[in-house]
């Protein structure tokens, strides 16, 4: 009888919690921060940082999407590497499509009930219900992107590309991460973007500039499936990453607190440009690898946090992520409502992010529960996880 041996890429690693965690945590923060005027949102990323959730969303995709499909294409061969990848994007396009129409729905609702055009404006949905043929047309080719409805089209366009950067990496890192470095640089020095719908309108996430951090996140997810050490392994690196997230986080958090309180100076201000979210400058880059090292280096794969009851409840949502997205979404324009009828007071935000979270929380919980079979997963022992 023959028998074949593994090569490194295609030895299953240890699952690595923070990876879901992390995730997870995003999913919390783009709920709290789609929540608009809220108060919980001065404690997310976005006032400690110069990035904010969805940086974090898009590196950790790229570094689990190379981790689950890089070894398919040296153990199954690059026309199944395609189709795993391939049926992913399937996923991920009807689930926009599907979300889309509830969001709508969900709008249009709202809109009837509180008599408030400008609802509609504020969540850019009045094309759609003022001609919805042309319109769904666009929102089918990913042009036509609401707000909240626009980091989906970008991760699908992201894993459309993938197949052919995870070939190129296969035959060095570099053949991957130059070209893509070159087409970021390109992007912002002459503001590259593709074209949105209605005409003049661009992407809000410019895939000709996150494509990069992606890149960045699927490299170090390549190099992990084949046993190389963490980034964060460098004795130097998680210092100098610790120096530029302490000083992004005391810049970010004074310029939050001047906004709400005058007496906070505002210190070093910087171009607009500098913290654009659409095109994703250097600034935004830096401070989410910086983060990445940090937590890479400091925090253990087997954190005690990650296996409290409220850690590990984070986990499996992270480890349901699209689902759990979908649902905070339209959680959100859920929360828009219900404040815009109680009013915006502490207690009402209080309550209305507690219930929100909950649902969410319940909801992962839920689908890990069906996932593994009608128990719910229990957090790993320190050995195992480490």
């Amino acid at each position: 009888m023959k028998t074949t041996t593994r090569t490194a890429v295609d030895k299953p690693a240890t699952r690595d919690y923070r990876l879901d965690f992390f995730r997870g945590l995003a999913l919390v923060f783009i709920f709290i921060d789609h929540v608009p005027d809220n108060i919980v949102s001065f404690f997310t990323l976005r006032s400690f940082a110069f990035c904010d959730a969805a940086e974090v969303f898009i590196f950790i995709s790229g570094y689990t999407a190379a981790l689950a499909y890089a070894p398919v294409f040296g153990r199954e061969g690059i026309a199944m590497g395609f189709a795993r990848i391939y049926r992913r994007v399937w996923q991920l396009y009807v689930a926009h499509l599907c979300l889309f129409m509830i969001f709508t729905a969900e709008v249009a609702y709202t809109l009837k009930y509180l008599q408030n055009p400008l609802f509609a404006d504020e969540l850019q949905v009045g094309d759609y219900l003022d001609n919805q043929g042309e319109t769904f047309i666009r929102v089918m080719l990913l042009q036509f992107q609401p707000s909240l409805l626009n980091i989906l089209p970008l991760y699908i366009l992201l894993l459309l590309a993938l197949p052919i950067l995870i070939m190129m990496i296969r035959r060095h890192v570099l053949l991957g991460l130059i070209p893509s470095a070159a087409l970021y640089l390109l992007a912002n020095l002459f503001g590259w973007n593709l074209p949105g719908f209605p005409e003049g309108r661009l992407w809000f996430f410019n895939p000709l500039s996150w494509q990069f951090l992606f890149t960045i996140g699927v490299a170090l997810g390549f190099l992990r499936s084949r046993g190389a050490q963490d980034v964060g392994s460098k004795p130097w690196l998680p210092v100098v990453a610790a120096v530029v997230v302490v000083a992004a986080g005391a810049l970010q958090f004074a310029w939050t607190l001047h906004e709400p309180f005058n007496l906070i100076p505002y210190y070093l201000p910087l171009p607009d440009s500098w913290l654009d979210k659409t095109m994703l400058p250097p600034a935004r880059l830096i401070s989410l690898l910086a983060l990445a090292v940090v937590v890479g280096a400091y925090i253990p794969r087997d954190a005690r946090f990650m296996r409290s009851v409220a850690g590990w409840t984070v986990v499996l949502c992270g480890q349901n992520s699209l689902e759990v997205f979908c649902l905070g979404i339209l959680l959100s324009v859920l929360a828009n409502f219900v404040l815009s009828l109680a009013g915006y007071g502490l207690f009402d935000q209080f309550l209305v992010n507690l219930g929100g979270l909950a649902i969410m929380a319940a909801f992962g919980l839920l689908l890990a529960w069906f996932k593994a079979g009608g128990r719910l997963p229990a957090a790993p022992r320190p050995e195992i996880a480490s």
